[in-house]
């Protein structure tokens, strides 16, 4: 994982290249990306939860 310092040179670069108007809209969609991701993850976690589960109680 990057440290603080990676960190802000890599939002200074890209406040470079992509302009202070057009920033906000990039984290937006970023962010809902990653909140659609997490919880399509989540679902898959669950799921095989839920399976172990089954077969466990098809062992008993």
């Amino acid at each position: 994982m990057p440290g603080p310092g990676s960190l802000i040179l890599i939002a200074v670069i890209a406040l470079l290249i992509f302009g202070p108007k057009k920033l906000p809209e990039i984290g937006k969609a970023f962010g809902s990306s990653l909140r659609e991701f997490k919880n399509a993850t989540k679902g898959l976690v669950e799921d095989e939860d839920v399976k172990k589960k089954d077969q466990k109680e098809e062992v008993k």
